[in-house]
C-alpha cells in the first residue's frame, strides 16, 4: 500500500499566506530595514531562482493531478491570485498601478515557460513603494494631538472581498483612517488609556515595517511560485529552501509548548490545528481560525500586542519552559466583528502522546422515561506507530486495536448504542481509517484512489471479523477530514450506521513532497521543496470525498456557511466527480424509512426541546450577524455592538460551539492533566446525537423494519 499525505494539518504550510500585510514564516536578518524612510533596493531574482522556476514549472505541468496546460487562462488567474497574495485587502495599491500590471495578465503562462522573473518582482517592488507611502501616512496620523474624533458617526466595512482598488492616494488614506480608528476603538474599549492607545499603534505598525524590510528575494519568489501552485489546487505549494528548512522544523519541534500548529494570515497569528495530547487540546481552548492578537508570560506578565508579527517572531513568545504560564489574548474564529478577545491562561508542558489516543465515556439519556445508555468513542485523529508494526511489536499504538478495546468494555458496561465522534479530526493514517472499517463490516472496498494517469485502486478491508455489530452513529463536524471523511463514507455506503453533524471538510485530494535537489543533483544551491496533489480519493459508491466530503443523514444545526470554510472555501479546488462504483456487499443496518423516522424524531424535538430550540434560534441570529460587515466608529454605538456580539458568542460558548474559558472547561491546565479528555459542559450536539442513537435503538428492535440485503 502506498503512502501518502492525507491528514488536513499540511493544507495550510507554515509559508507566505495571503493578506494586507506582506507576511513570512521566514526570519531575515533584522539589521535590514527601512533608511531615512526608504526601502534600500529593489529585490532581484538570484540566479538559483531562475533554475527553481523552471523545474517547478516543468514538475506541476507534467505530474500534477489536474494536468493543466500553460495557457491564458490559467496566466490570468496566476496573475489575480499573485495581487490577492501581495494586497489582499487592496490597501496598498492604487487603481492606476493596477491598470499598469492587467497589460501582463495573459503574459504569465510565457514567464513560466521562458524562466522569465522581472515582471513578478517589478510588481512587487512597486507594492513596496506603496507600503512605505501607507507607511508615512499612518506615522503621521499618529502625531496628531488627537488623532481621531470617537463621537463622529462613521461606520467601516470590514469585508474587503469585493471592495475596489482606490482611485486616489486621498481615498486610500480615508480608507487607513477608518482602519486605524477601528484598532484604536478595540484598545480604548479594551480598557487603554488613549496615550497607550496611539503608543501601542505606533509599535504596532513600527513593528510591521520591520516585517517588510526583512523581507527578501526568496520569500517574493516563493510567493510567485504558490501563485502558480495554488492555482492548481490549494494543496500544492511551494516552499522556498529556508521556508523548507523551517517546515521540517516545525514539525519535528511540534512536541511541546502549547500544543498547536501556527501560521501567518491578514496580519493574524492563525491556529492552523490543535495538536491532540497537547496543553490546549486537553482544555479545549483553542481551535482552528483562532486568531492569536496577543501573548503575556506567567500570571502577571503584561501583554504583548502581536498582531502583523512573523510566526517564527510569536513561537517565541508562547513557547517557553515546561510548567511554565503563557496566557493569550484570542479572537475565535467565528467572532462577529466586535467580538473583543478573551483571555486564556495554558501551562506549557510537552504533550502526551497517550492524549491523542481514542477515549470513551458513558451517556445517559431519558428515552420514553427510561435511561439508556450509549457509549461515545471519541477520536482525535487516526494514529498508527508504523516503526512498531514493522516490527511486529504486540501492542503498537493503533486506532484500530483502542477503539476495538473501548468497545468491548463500553459493551460490559451495558450500553445499548454506540457514537464514534471524528468531530474536528482532521485525517491521520489512512491504514487505520480502513482497519477501523474493518471492525464494522464483514470484508470489502472501503477507498478508492484515482491517480493522475487514471489508473484505480481500491483499498479494502480483509479481515471478516465484525468488532460489534450493534446500532451505531458517527458524529462529523466541517473539520473532519481527509482519513475521518473516508471513514464516515464507508459507514454510510455500507448502510452501517447513521452519520450525524454537519457536512465534512471534503479534502479528497492525495499529495506528495518532492525535494528539487533530488532531481538535479548537480545543482549545489538548495531549491526548496514542492508539495503536489497526485491523486484523488473516493467512495466505494465511485463518488469523490473531494469538495462535497459526507453529507450526514441527519443534519444538527450549524453556525457555518457550506462555503465558509472547507474545501468549498477554496477558489482553485479541484472539482467533485465520479467514477465506476466498487463492488460492495450493503448491510440491512439503515434504510431509507429507518433514516425517515429517525429524523421525524429529531425535528420534533428541534421543536419541542428548549435547549434545541434555543440552540436553532442562536445559530439563525449568529449566522444573520456575521453577514453584517459594517461596525459603527462612533464609541457608544461600538459598545453597543461589542456588547451584543459578546452576547451572542457567550450563547455559542453555552452549547458546546465556542471554547470555554472558566476553570471547569480546562482553562487551568494543571487540573486537566489529571483527567481525560471532558467534553463540553453542555454539547448539546453530543447529547442529541445520543438520543439519535436511543431511538435508533428501540426502532431497530422493531421487526418491520427491518431491512434486505442488496449487492452491488
Amino acid at each position: 500500500m502506498r503512502k501518502y499525505l492525507i491528514t488536513l494539518i499540511p493544507v495550510v504550510l507554515l509559508s507566505w499566506q495571503r493578506g494586507p500585510e506582506p507576511q513570512s514564516a521566514v526570519r531575515i536578518d533584522e539589521s535590514i530595514a527601512l533608511e531615512g524612510g526608504a526601502l534600500t533596493e529593489d529585490l532581484k531574482p538570484t540566479e538559483a531562482q531562475f533554475r527553481a522556476e523552471a523545474l517547478v514549472t516543468r514538475i506541476l505541468t507534467n505530474y500534477h493531478y489536474r494536468k493543466t496546460k500553460l495557457n491564458d487562462s490559467l496566466s490570468s488567474a496566476i496573475f489575480s491570485k499573485y495581487l490577492d497574495d501581495i494586497d489582499h485587502g487592496k490597501l496598498y495599491f492604487l487603481a492606476s498601478d493596477v491598470n499598469q500590471f492587467e497589460k501582463y495578465r495573459n503574459s504569465f503562462d510565457d514567464f513560466l515557460k521562458n524562466d522569465e522573473l522581472e515582471v513578478p518582482f517589478d510588481i512587487y517592488n512597486v507594492f513596496r513603494k506603496r507600503y512605505q507611502e501607507r507607511s508615512a501616512y499612518i506615522q503621521s496620523l499618529l502625531e496628531k494631538p488627537e488623532p481621531f474624533n470617537y463621537m463622529t458617526e462613521e461606520s467601516l466595512n470590514t469585508d474587503r472581498e469585493k471592495a475596489t482598488w482606490a482611485k486616489s492616494t486621498e481615498e486610500l488614506n480615508d480608507t487607513w483612517r477608518k482602519y486605524i480608528k477601528s484598532e484604536a476603538l478595540d484598545l480604548k474599549l479594551a480598557g487603554k488609556a488613549d496615550t497607550a492607545v496611539i503608543s501601542t499603534l505606533r509599535d504596532r505598525y513600527k513593528t510591521r515595517d520591520r516585517a517588510l524590510a526583512r523581507i527578501r528575494t526568496e520569500q517574493v519568489f516563493q510567493m510567485y511560485m504558490n501563485a502558480f501552485a495554488e492555482s492548481l489546487d490549494p494543496h500544492t505549494n511551494y516552499l522556498g529552501p529556508v521556508s523548507a528548512d523551517r517546515f521540517k522544523q516545525d514539525m519535528s519541534q511540534s512536541l511541546e509548548g502549547i500544543g498547536a500548529l501556527l501560521r501567518e494570515e491578514d496580519n493574524y497569528i492563525k491556529i492552523v490545528d490543535v495538536i491532540p495530547g497537547g496543553p490546549a487540546f486537553r482544555g479545549k481552548q483553542l481551535k482552528k481560525e483562532d486568531r492569536i492578537m496577543g501573548v503575556a508570560q506567567g500570571d502577571d506578565g503584561n501583554f504583548v500586542d502581536i498582531v502583523g508579527w512573523f510566526v517564527d517572531d510569536a513561537v517565541k513568545l508562547i513557547k517557553g519552559p515546561k510548567g511554565t504560564v503563557v496566557r493569550l489574548q484570542v479572537l475565535a474564529a467565528n467572532a462577529l466583528p466586535n467580538t473583543p478577545p478573551r483571555e486564556l491562561r495554558i501551562v506549557r508542558e510537552k504533550i502526551k502522546l497517550e492524549e491523542q489516543r481514542a477515549k470513551s465515556e458513558i451517556v445517559t439519556v431519558d428515552h420514553g422515561g427510561k435511561p439508556m445508555k450509549v457509549g461515545v468513542i471519541d477520536i482525535p485523529l487516526f494514529y498508527r506507530d508504523f516503526e512498531g508494526a514493522q516490527k511486529r511489536e504486540k501492542e503498537f499504538s493503533s486506532t484500530t486495536r483502542d477503539v476495538q478495546n473501548l468497545m468491548d468494555q463500553l459493551r460490559k458496561d451495558g450500553v445499548e448504542g454506540i457514537v464514534i465522534d471524528l468531530r474536528n479530526n482532521g485525517g491521520g493514517s489512512l491504514t487505520e481509517a480502513i482497519s477501523l472499517t474493518g471492525l464494522f463490516i464483514n470484508k470489502g472496498p472501503v477507498v478508492q484512489v484515482k491517480e493522475s494517469g487514471d489508473e484505480i485502486e481500491v483499498q479494502s478491508d480483509t479481515d471478516p471479523m465484525i468488532a460489534y455489530d450493534g446500532p451505531l452513529a458517527v458524529m462529523v463536524n466541517r473539520f473532519s477530514a481527509s482519513a475521518s471523511e473516508i471513514f464516515a463514507a464507508a459507514i454510510q455506503d455500507y448502510k452501517r450506521g447513521i452519520i450525524v453533524g454537519e457536512q465534512s471538510y471534503g479534502k479528497g485530494t492525495v499529495q506528495t513532497l518532492i525535494e528539487l535537489n533530488k532531481w538535479m543533483p548537480k545543482e549545489s544551491d538548495p531549491l526548496g521543496e514542492v508539495k503536489m496533489t497526485v491523486a484523488k480519493f473516493y467512495r466505494i459508491n465511485g463518488s469523490s470525498t473531494q469538495l462535497r466530503g459526507v453529507t450526514p443523514d441527519l443534519e444538527l444545526p450549524t453556525p457555518y456557511k457550506a462555503d465558509e470554510y472547507g474545501e468549498a472555501s477554496q477558489p482553485s479546488a479541484l472539482p467533485w466527480d465520479q467514477i465506476p462504483s466498487s463492488r460492495y456487499e450493503v448491510t440491512d443496518n439503515i434504510t431509507d424509512k429507518l433514516v425517515a423516522q429517525l429524523r421525524d424524531k429529531h425535528n420534533q424535538r428541534l421543536k419541542s426541546d428548549e435547549e434545541l430550540k434555543k440552540l436553532v434560534e442562536d445559530m439563525a441570529a449568529f449566522r444573520k450577524a456575521r453577514e453584517d460587515k459594517m461596525v459603527s466608529l462612533q464609541i457608544d454605538k461600538r459598545r453597543k455592538e461589542r456588547a451584543e456580539a459578546e452576547k451572542k458568542r457567550a450563547a455559542l460558548k453555552d452549547f458546546g460551539d465556542e471554547a470555554d474559558d472558566d476553570e471547569e472547561s480546562g482553562s487551568d491546565s494543571t487540573a486537566v492533566a489529571k483527567a481525560t479528555p471532558v467534553k463540553k459542559k453542555n454539547d448539546v450536539y453530543l447529547t442529541e446525537t445520543s438520543r439519535i442513537v436511543a431511538d435508533l435503538v428501540t426502532i431497530t428492535n422493531e421487526p418491520a423494519l427491518a431491512g434486505t440485503k442488496k449487492k452491488r
